[in-house]
């Protein structure tokens, strides 16, 4: 069964939002966080999307570096078979890439890569998987897996931003 998102709300509604009403619309925006939501809500009034989405993007950036590592290992392994475990957001979006619908072989080449790469990066793959599909994300995956730890690192934060603008385009009109 698909879940659908929540209709989008208009950012002036969204500005006028106690704290723990705006955490609880967009706190799944950076995933399994909450306090880069509840951090970008004092940084009000947003004015517009890119301001919104700036702030959220900034208090991810001035994190310290346990809070990053914490924000990157709290995303999941793509091509998990078990989609109910994941957010909802997770889910439509492995769904959207294809990822639950990937042939038995894709899927354990992906789970081959994911110990891989968490073995010698310590943290997930991670990758804003909208737009590609499984053979793009092996790709990709492939590329990615020698790179230097902190290059990945930078990446796997970068990633996460993208995740979160395309999540914060869903929720806010």
């Amino acid at each position: 069964m698909h879940q659908t998102s929540p209709a989008p709300w208009p950012l002036a509604e969204l500005e006028r939002l106690e704290r723990d009403e705006f955490v609880a619309r967009l706190g799944g925006v950076y995933e399994h966080s909450p306090w880069v939501a509840e951090l970008a809500h004092r940084e009000r009034p947003f004015g517009d999307f890119e301001t919104l989405v700036e702030k959220f993007r900034h208090q991810a950036a001035i994190a310290s570096i346990e809070a990053k590592r914490a924000l990157v290992l709290a995303h999941p392994e793509l091509g998990s078979r078990r989609l109910t475990s994941l957010t909802l957001d997770s889910q439509r979006e492995q769904r959207g890439a294809g990822l639950s619908e990937a042939s038995s072989a894709k899927i354990e080449r992906m789970t081959e890569l994911n110990c891989a790469y968490r073995e010698r990066h310590g943290f997930p793959f991670i990758i804003a998987v909208a737009g590609l599909d499984a053979d793009r994300i092996l790709a990709e995956m492939e590329r990615r897996l020698p790179r230097e730890s902190d290059q990945e690192f930078a990446e796997a934060l970068t990633q996460i931003d993208r995740i979160a603008r395309l999540r914060l385009s869903q929720l806010v009109e």
